[in-house]
């Protein structure tokens, strides 16, 4: 799968190490250019700087061959701008859009190119809902076109996932993790790696819902 992301902040750099575990190629787009340079041989993603706005800008990143574009900048306005760009003038299959400003969602649709719209504030959830004693698993991004779904789940202080590998974690066919989140530093973490209560993980599937990895790292001790 082809995949363009516009926008190389933490959020379009978690999607970019995930789709490139699952073998996808990648590129990322940034107007900043000191960014794009400390990216650059750090992701296995292609890291272009430049405005993804600017047609041809989205032209030398892929955007014609691109089997997904997502707009992940921190501009509604220029994510706006981008899904229907890359819709319109490139034809591309799937457009994901992320939402900085919920009074704005209602302008994340088909008429602007967006297929599926995501808000800003989803790496959060998860926190949030397990202050609430809600589920801790949050099903962030589902490609249904391109068969690919982001999902994130915190620790629990009472989870059995505490203390183990991810060697040791038993996940379903497909699943790989791509990002674990500890004291706000992203890791990209081997077998070896100790999972501790707080840790945020984020996976990338083909396969598995939200129960399923709900099961894998939040059953009570």
């Amino acid at each position: 799968m082809r995949t363009v992301i516009a926008g190389a902040g933490v959020l379009g750099q978690e999607m970019a190490r995930a789709l490139c575990i699952g073998g996808n190629e990648v590129t990322l787009v940034d107007v900043d250019d000191e960014l794009v340079d400390r990216l650059k041989g750090h992701l296995k993603a292609q890291v272009l700087h430049g405005d993804a706005c600017d047609p041809n800008v989205l032209e030398e990143a892929g955007a014609l061959k691109a089997d997904v574009m997502v707009a992940t900048t921190g501009d509604d306005e220029d994510n706006l701008v981008i899904s229907l760009l890359a819709k319109r003038q490139f034809d591309v299959p799937r457009v994901v859009a992320r939402i900085n400003y919920p009074e704005n969602g209602w302008l994340f649709n088909e008429r602007w190119g967006v297929d599926v719209a995501v808000s800003a504030s989803a790496t959060l959830l998860s926190l949030v809902q397990e202050a609430t004693g809600s589920a801790e698993t949050v099903d962030l991004i589902h490609l249904s076109t391109a068969g690919v779904r982001m999902i994130e789940t915190t620790l629990a202080a009472t989870s059995t996932a505490v203390g183990k590998t991810l060697a040791e974690i038993s996940l379903p066919a497909g699943t790989v993790v791509a990002t674990v989140i500890r004291g706000g530093q992203p890791h990209v973490p081997g077998g070896p790696f100790q999972l501790e209560a707080g840790d945020e993980v984020l996976v990338i599937s083909e396969t598995a819902t939200d129960k399923d990895i709900q099961s894998a790292f939040q059953r009570s001790r």
